[in-house]
């Protein structure tokens, strides 16, 4: 089994009630936790990624109004709630084998930006997934015209087949939700509308 699960940034942050909610981010943590459950023993990795910020300076716009397209409000602040993963993501938790945190001291949207400690010593994403023989990724998530797309477009830079379950994700904005998933068609990410109950979603 070749097959990864990447799970994207669902935390309170980006979620209803959070400093840069995602309108459907709550019942995206509820729909990726009920698909996790049922399709876990169909991938031979599960991962999730964060936002994980310290001080990333511009990316945080402090000192002004953020333009909502390089600077943003305060989110996923280190040690606050809003970094912590949805509650409703419990039972999908139980199942990712590692955490790609992101962003510490500068903008980071693709889970390949962000590293995880494995026996002592820090390792990315790609290099995760080389070292288990991955060749096929589905993406889910938050947001589907940021986050999502990023790590979509890196997976496919590294090689992979790639599939984002469009149904497991929530986008910020119509029009740049649209343009994100054209982009990533156009680099060859598989779009799947369905996430059958029989396996891991194809288009």
């Amino acid at each position: 089994m070749s097959r990864g699960l990447i799970i994207v940034d669902v935390q309170h942050d980006f979620c209803e009630g959070g400093s840069l909610p995602v309108t459907g981010g709550i019942a995206v943590a509820e729909g990726v936790s009920a698909y996790t459950v049922a399709h876990a023993q169909e991938y031979a990795t599960i991962v999730a990624t964060a936002d994980w910020h310290v001080d990333p300076g511009e990316h945080w716009a402090t000192d002004g109004e953020p333009d909502f397209v390089t600077s943003w409000p305060v989110h996923c602040e280190v040690g606050t709630e809003g970094a912590d993963f949805r509650p409703e993501l419990a039972a999908a938790l139980e199942h990712v084998q590692a955490v790609f945190r992101k962003g510490e001291h500068e903008a980071a949207y693709s889970g390949f930006e962000g590293s995880t400690e494995v026996h002592g010593r820090r390792l990315g994403l790609a290099d995760w997934l080389r070292e288990r023989g991955i060749t096929t990724v589905d993406v889910c998530g938050i947001a589907t015209d940021h986050c999502v797309r990023a790590t979509a477009l890196d997976a496919r830079r590294e090689g992979l087949e790639t599939h984002v379950l469009l149904d497991l994700c929530a986008g910020v904005a119509p029009r740049t939700t649209e343009a994100a998933l054209r982009e990533m068609r156009d680099a060859g990410v598989v779009v799947a509308h369905d996430t059958p109950a029989g396996g891991p979603a194809h288009p």
